[in-house]
């Protein structure tokens, strides 16, 4: 089910795009082979990105957080959503603007840096309400944005992420803090900037200059449909927030181009898989494995690699509407939904 006729998937990429949470660290550590992907990468002479959602770190601040855990980043190639959404306040807004900043101190800093004034209160008549996460956004700064966007102002969103990751699984993110003013106002923003928009992704991707780019990411719902919105080839790395019941389900417009449990697949193309949809009528087959139908349901048999049995299992849910109902029909099959993540 692969094509990448036995190289390594990074030597088809001048440019590697890599999201930051669930993909290089997971809140303050690196994720294993993360440090060797990236120092790999350079030593190849390739170009790298980071493009986050996360407001809540300045450029600069992100570098030097991934260099203190073994990361090499510098600050011009770390792409956030705060800075991007701040440029755009900028070039909308006549300089001293009242901007009210919803979020962390990097996000006021970013408006600051742009010649706007960040403000707390609806009072200031703010022209616009930027929205990004942070820990300490509160009740009072929710009711604070709703009442300027009421009032006339526009409103951005840095990033809509319903969830960030954490060691204890899910919590809100900025998205969870985006509807709530949006479920008391009765609309949605004026504009997001952030993943799944592709702002970020094709500003990255050029400087690839004439070579492709490649985009990492953990998530289906922004880094995944942001690189299909941005036309750019995208590996989906399980470490962070989507799993393969969620990649079974999803989309066209989220689907990746390939899908590796962690960063080993940009090297090892044993730890690295393409995901297509299977052809009308056909069942698919590949890698050792194929798919059945039977009066109970989509049965996988055969053996191989879990990573190619999940390529045939999306060829088999993406070539027709609504989720298969799968099941294992071999003992392999249920080692490799276990391996998964599924339950059968």
């Amino acid at each position: 089910m692969s094509d990448l006729s036995g190289g390594p998937l990074a030597d088809d990429y001048r440019l590697v795009v890599f999201d930051l949470d669930g993909v290089i660290y997971l809140i303050d550590r690196p994720i294993p082979g993360a440090v060797e992907a990236v120092g790999r990468l350079r030593a190849e002479g390739r170009e790298i990105a980071y493009a986050t959602n996360n407001a809540s770190r300045r450029s600069s601040e992100v570098a030097e957080m991934l260099n203190g855990m073994g990361v090499s980043a510098r600050t011009e190639e770390v792409l956030t959503s705060a800075a991007a959404a701040a440029q755009l306040l900028g070039e909308r807004f006549p300089a001293g603007s009242a901007v009210l900043v919803v979020g962390a101190d990097a996000l006021r800093a970013e408006v600051r840096a742009v010649g706007l004034n960040p403000v707390g209160r609806a009072d200031d008549a703010p022209v616009a309400v930027v929205q990004g996460g942070g820990s300490q956004v509160g009740w009072t700064d929710l009711a604070e944005a709703t009442i300027a966007v009421r009032s006339g102002a526009t409103w951005i969103a840095t990033n809509t992420d319903r969830t960030l990751p954490s060691g204890r699984g899910p919590l809100p993110g900025n998205g969870s803090l985006v509807a709530a003013v949006g479920t008391a106002l009765g609309r949605d923003p004026d504009l997001v900037v952030g993943k799944p928009e592709p702002a970020l992704f094709t500003t990255a991707s050029r400087r690839a200059g004439s070579g492709r780019a490649l985009v990492v990411g953990d998530r289906l719902d922004t880094d995944i449909e942001g690189a299909c919105r941005a036309g750019l080839d995208s590996l989906l790395v399980l470490t962070g927030v989507s799993d393969v019941a969620e990649l079974l389900s999803c989309g066209p417009e989220r689907r990746p181009t390939y899908v590796a449990f962690d960063l080993a697949g940009l090297f090892d193309p044993a730890a690295v898989v393409r995901v297509t949809p299977g052809a009308d009528g056909t069942l698919p087959t590949g890698g050792g494995w194929s798919v059945s139908v039977g009066g109970d349901g989509w049965e996988l048999v055969g053996s191989g690699r879990a990573l190619d049995a999940l390529a045939v299992l999306c060829a088999a849910a993406w070539s027709t509407t609504g989720l298969p109902v799968f099941r294992a029909g071999s003992p392999a099959a249920t080692q490799a939904f276990a391996e998964l993540g599924l339950t059968v």
